[in-house]
């Protein structure tokens, strides 16, 4: 079967699915409230100087004026090349009222202050940051290996050099999702960022200030960026208004991709086609089901994630060892694919089922690291520890899916876990006579959740009249609907 990415667009929220071999990999999601302004570059006009900050305030045409910090201004020489300039310089050096500006955002609007600003203007593509008024070529600090940081400096300047004839060459800076790309990745960046700074500068020119030039591209465009390679054979859009708008963005910068897009007009939704809305859900869950009958059980934590293994109920046809060995084959493959669905970074703690046979252990590895050869996000496997643990890490690149969709259980505070009604029940016996010796009173109401009451007044109703025995007084109970396990109140009464 094909490589699909099917594009759902809504007017609250998009969302891209990878598909591979009619399979689920990795899913994006964009929330209309949740879209910043980092990355657009406006025409702007300086309305205030403050010489003490060293700062001004830019109508950037928002609510709120811009703010821009000397250190972020950049004037350029007579060749067009970004000057830096100091903090301690004199921002009316640089800047006066009136006077319009070329900035783009680097931090979004917060409460009551403005969007931050930069004169350094960058335009992105997957793997490159184009900077079209510097000449040099950055590598991200997160690539640490020195072979492959200048492996990558020699791809830029060699294809850069291709395109001087057609185009102003600037500066580049290197994105860390680089890291081990070919240069045939390469290829389609180049061309990508020049014709897309063009479209700014021709934007530009008929822009009055203040307004915006150039906007950061939707999701659904980025799919385009991002994630088109050559396996995908097609891009399904449920939007004829994206559609159309993804057409002559694909025929402008990507016209080798324009045949892949296809507009699909059902009337089932574009995620049922292939279960997406059911995996969504399933991603969000512990337990991870396996064919054969074991399961996965994934923890994250803000530490990091485990992802344990268990047989289940599947029993070899053997022997123990041959169930062992297949359960753990068939999870090396589900493990990859939970990583990329539910984009899970940092550092992953993998416990496989113990195999004794040293090369049933060698096959497990490998077959993790050959699923793992899918993913666009770098892994790094460290082996197996003495306690037969995988240890593992994968970059973190955008929120996972269970931070982007969910939010902490405001009842178990995020240890998903409750306190049993056995529990609840002798925190309130103990509450109860903490208030009998601190006021000196006879009667009590409790106030709790239905479960908690029921036991209360079954299992724990010895222990109730035993208490009330105790205390010389009585006890009585309301059941509170609204009230969540936990959740309980002691009232004194007369």
């Amino acid at each position: 079967m094909s490589d699909e990415i099917l594009v759902n667009v809504g007017p609250t929220e998009t969302r891209d699915a990878l598909i591979e071999n009619g399979v689920l990999q990795e899913v994006y999601i964009e929330r209309a409230q949740s879209r910043g302004f980092v990355g657009n570059i406006y025409k702007g006009k300086v309305i205030r100087v403050l010489p003490g900050m060293q700062a001004a305030f830019v109508d950037i045409g928002q609510d709120k004026a811009g703010f821009i910090h000397v250190a972020d201004l950049a004037p350029r020489n007579e060749e067009g090349v970004e000057q830096r300039v100091g903090e301690q310089s004199d921002i009316r050096s640089f800047l006066r009222e009136g006077q319009e500006l070329l900035v783009q955002v680097i931090k979004d609007p917060i409460s009551s202050k403005g969007a931050r600003l930069t004169t350094h203007l960058s335009v992105s593509a997957r793997y490159l940051v184009y900077m079209p008024f510097t000449d040099h070529i950055g590598i991200s600090a997160r690539i640490e290996d020195e072979t492959e940081r200048e492996r990558l400096r020699s791809v830029i300047s060699k294809l850069a050099d291709e395109h001087k004839d057609e185009y102003k060459v600037g500066g580049f800076i290197v994105r860390t999702a680089a890291e081990g790309v070919s240069e045939e990745d390469f290829r389609a960046d180049i061309p990508f960022v020049f014709r897309l700074w063009s479209d700014v500068e021709q934007a530009i020119k008929k822009a009055k200030a203040p307004a915006v030039v150039h906007e950061d591209l939707p999701l659904y465009m980025r799919t385009i960026r991002d994630l088109m390679r050559p396996n995908i054979e097609k891009v399904r859009i449920d939007s004829r208004e994206a559609f159309q708008r993804m057409q002559k963005f694909a025929k402008h910068y990507a016209p080798e991709i324009g045949g892949k897009l296809e507009h699909y007009p059902g009337e089932r939704p574009i995620f049922d086609l292939y279960g997406v809305e059911d995996e969504l859900q399933k991603a969000l869950e512990v337990r991870v089901s396996l064919k054969s009958g074991g399961y996965l059980l994934v923890e994250q934590t803000e530490a990091m994630t485990t992802i344990d293994v268990n047989t289940g109920a599947f029993v070899g046809h053997r022997n123990l060892e041959e169930t062992i060995f297949k359960t753990n084959l068939e999870a090396a493959a589900a493990i990859a694919r939970q990583l990329r669905l539910r984009n899970i970074g940092g550092i992953i703690i993998l416990d496989f089922i113990d195999m004794v046979d040293p090369e049933h252990q060698r096959q497990v590895l490998r077959a993790l690291e050959k699923n793992l050869e899918r993913d666009r996000v770098k892994t790094s496997i460290t082996g197996v520890s003495e306690l037969g643990l995988v240890e593992m890490t994968r970059k973190r690149t955008r929120e996972s899916l269970t931070q982007m969709l969910c939010e902490p259980c405001p009842v178990c505070k995020g240890r998903g876990k409750l306190k049993s009604p056995q529990t609840v029940c002798y925190e309130i016996f103990r509450e109860i006579l903490r208030e009998a010796r601190a006021y000196d009173s006879e009667n009590f109401v409790v106030l709790a959740s239905q479960v908690v009451i029921d036991r209360l007044l079954d299992e724990e109703s010895a222990n109730v009249a035993d208490l009330e025995e105790f205390i010389n007084g009585t006890i009585r109970f309301q059941v509170e609907s609204i009230y969540h396990q936990e959740q309980y109140d002691i009232i004194l009464s007369h």
